[in-house]
């Protein structure tokens, strides 16, 4: 029915059409018209609603343009197979089924929308039709499974520098891996993998980036905690061009990692970081700490000086700026 209910919109560029017509033409009640109308909302199209005249049409959610993603990629390995989706629950999912039937090295699953895109601690990303970068990432690191975190900030790290560079917005790291604009957060990191011998088989890097999300197509209680690209850089941003260059700079710094070690990756986030020097506070399993993040250990944990002088490492979880 959504389809039928495009076509004649198809008919009418530009145009309003009644209820009535639409009603008429398809045989469905104005209850059901309605109902379909928000279900195409939610999937990325834009109609305008007027008394005494209907609906019109406004816009279609972009939808991923693959030549010109492959045409303008500089890398070698990564973005070289591309597996593009409409709407799917998670492209980690369907990562993980592609390594299966052996999806190699540099595979990038991307989705036009997810709906139940996963977030780190068991959350959910908020993931709309063509509004967004919903990509997963295979790799196959030959190194220990205990050096994950170092991966997820290398991911950060390249991620950060690559906004950097294509939307000239003042964005931070807070760690480990979150992406903060003015405090709220605009990307979200999520990192699973499979490890035989303590070695990793492979990993899944998970990347959800809000980049032309208007503040309307956030729910409420994410609009005071998040932000877009455009809504910070006060533009659209070309979503192939971004992910273009995340690759390109996340290639870079696998392959530094790779010859040199964490060391360089360390310099380069604390760099970036919107966490050092300032004081937090998070949840641990023994209890509450808050202190002064100081610095990254050699394997990704932030060290933390409490008021009693006493440093303490967090391998992981969340915690809150303030």
């Amino acid at each position: 029915m959504n389809k039928r209910i495009l076509e004649l919109f198809q008919e009418f560029p530009e145009a309003y059409v009644s209820g009535e017509e639409i009603s008429r033409r398809l045989n469905v009640s104005r209850t059901a018209i309605w109902k379909h109308i928000e279900e195409l909302r939610s999937a990325g199209y834009e109609f305008e609603a007027a008394p005494r005249k209907g609906y019109r049409l406004r816009s279609k959610p972009n939808s991923w343009q693959v030549n010109e993603l492959l045409s303008g990629l500089k890398t070698k390995v990564l973005g070289q197979k591309i597996h593009v989706y409409g709407e799917v629950e998670s492209t980690q999912t369907i990562a993980h089924a592609l390594i299966a039937s052996g999806a190699p090295e540099g595979t990038i699953v991307l989705a036009e929308a997810q709906t139940a895109g996963r977030g780190r601690m068991g959350r959910t990303w908020h993931s709309p039709a063509g509004k967004g970068i919903w990509m997963s990432l295979v790799l196959k690191p030959r190194i220990p499974v205990y050096f994950m975190p170092q991966l997820t900030l290398l991911s950060a790290v390249a991620l950060c520098r690559s906004i950097q560079k294509v939307c000239q917005v003042d964005i931070g790291i807070k760690w480990p891996n979150d992406l903060l604009i003015k405090g709220k957060k605009v990307s979200g990191i999520l990192l699973e993998s499979s490890g035989e011998d303590e070695r990793l088989k492979y990993v899944v890097a998970g990347i959800g980036i809000s980049v032309n999300l208007k503040r309307e197509d956030y729910p409420e209680e994410l609009r005071n905690i998040a932000t877009s690209l455009a809504i910070e850089s006060g533009t659209d941003i070309p979503r192939e061009s971004l992910v273009q260059a995340f690759l390109l700079e996340f290639e870079d710094l696998y392959a530094l990692y790779m010859e040199k070690g964490f060391a360089p990756i360390r310099l380069l986030w604390e760099a970036l970081s919107v966490t050092l020097k300032r004081p937090i506070r998070t949840n641990t399993p023994s209890g509450v700490i808050e202190g002064i993040a100081d610095s990254l250990d050699d394997s990704g944990a932030l060290t933390v000086i409490t008021q009693a002088g006493e440093k303490i490492k967090i391998y992981s979880g969340d915690i809150e700026l303030k």
